[in-house]
């Protein structure tokens, strides 16, 4: 039988016309039209003033987005512990120091009252963070209102990680807009892909040109190589930018065949008795549903996720557990957590399901046919 993936790259089938257009213009490096372009385009279709940097990666543009910020050896950034270890590791790059928060039920998100708990006590102690990460998992849009509020509040750079979350809005306002800082990725597995590939969102011109900077090595506009403080090599090149550019085209095809997928199996598990398919709460929310997640209760349901999973398997259909929150890995074990066990409770209840914008019909059948039978 043929693999069904979790979710997979899926080419628009105008990608090469792009890629050509580089070749021909010998433009194969960190500079082009095709990355102009990329970053215009993302622009303009974030809105509310947005200037965005394309990076080799969502974990670069998250590295660059706390340097920005300030962040420095020993400060402190709150991190939602439940996301990838992408979200947390830039902080260890920096030498600073990573204080958890834990997640809500009703967006599996960062919890704003665990986030306030956790900010009051840090400056009960003398330890005022610099950062906040905030994560919008699998495209759910989290309480950001609630945390852009407190960050305020408590002056507090927030970092929005909208790697999985293009296009899901809230109150009408797209993801990666409500911070000081953001971040999308363009993995290839994600909504639109570059072949990998990520972008930091910022708030001026001269915050992107700053990012540009950094990511491009920190060499000063001088006719020889100069250079004043530490730069990397972070700057997504002309070639993947192309691709981003045909993904642009098919960006919203892409959001509405993810949001069928969840459809599709919202119907499928809705009379099963002890499971429940992650979704929007009220019209605020706006997911991509980059992901389509499900919890199942196995004194409920008389099975698990893990069952479910290992039958699906089975039949070569892959999926997936949600995520560990970070605090329970072994490299983070060590810092604080603030928050109930609401994300250790999705982890071990909770599976992905597979979710490509490009799930063929097929597939969804051979899918519904393995879980009726396993549940039979």
């Amino acid at each position: 039988m043929s693999k069904i993936a979790l979710s997979t790259s899926h080419l628009s089938g105008h990608e090469l016309s792009y890629i050509q257009d580089a070749f021909q213009r010998n433009e194969v490096s960190v500079y082009g039209a095709n990355l102009v372009q990329f970053e215009n385009d993302l622009e303009d279709y974030l809105g509310e003033n947005t200037k965005v940097a394309c990076t080799i990666s969502g974990t670069a543009a998250i590295h660059l987005a706390l340097i920005l910020a300030g962040v420095i050896q020993h400060d402190e950034v709150i991190c939602q512990s439940m996301t990838y270890v992408a979200s947390a590791n830039p902080i260890l790059y920096q030498g600073a120091i990573p204080v958890f928060v834990g997640s809500e039920t009703h967006t599996w998100n960062m919890c704003p009252d665990a986030l306030e708990i956790a900010i009051k006590d840090r400056i009960s102690k003398g330890k005022i963070p610099k950062a906040i990460i905030v994560v919008h998992s699998y495209g759910m849009p989290a309480q950001i209102d609630k945390i852009a509020k407190l960050a305020k509040q408590y002056n507090i750079i927030l970092i929005e990680d909208a790697a999985e979350a293009l296009g899901s809005e809230y109150k009408g306002r797209k993801c990666g807009t409500f911070g000081d800082f953001a971040v999308i990725s363009f993995n290839s597995n994600k909504i639109i892909t570059t072949a990998g590939g990520g972008a930091i969102i910022c708030k001026s011109e001269e915050m992107k040109q700053k990012a540009i900077f950094l990511a491009t090595q920190a060499r000063e506009k001088v006719p020889y190589y100069l250079h004043s403080e530490i730069g990397y090599n972070y700057r997504m090149n002309n070639i993947a930018a192309g691709i981003g550019r045909a993904q642009m085209n098919v960006l919203q095809n892409y959001i509405k065949k993810r949001r069928e997928n969840h459809d599709f199996y919202t119907k499928l598990f809705k009379n099963i008795e002890g499971t429940e398919v992650l979704k929007e709460t009220s019209t605020d929310y706006f997911s991509n549903h980059w992901l389509t997640c499900v919890l199942i209760n196995k004194e409920k349901a008389a099975h698990s996720s893990e069952e479910l999973r290992t039958a699906l398997q089975n039949e070569n259909i892959e999926s997936r557990p949600l995520w560990k929150p970070l605090h329970l890995h072994p490299m983070y074990a060590t810092f604080d957590f603030y928050g109930e066990k609401v994300g250790e409770n999705i982890f071990n209840t909770g599976l992905c399901l597979p979710s490509g914008s490009n799930l063929t019909t097929q597939e969804k059948e051979r899918i519904t046919q393995v879980i009726a039978a396993f549940l039979a």
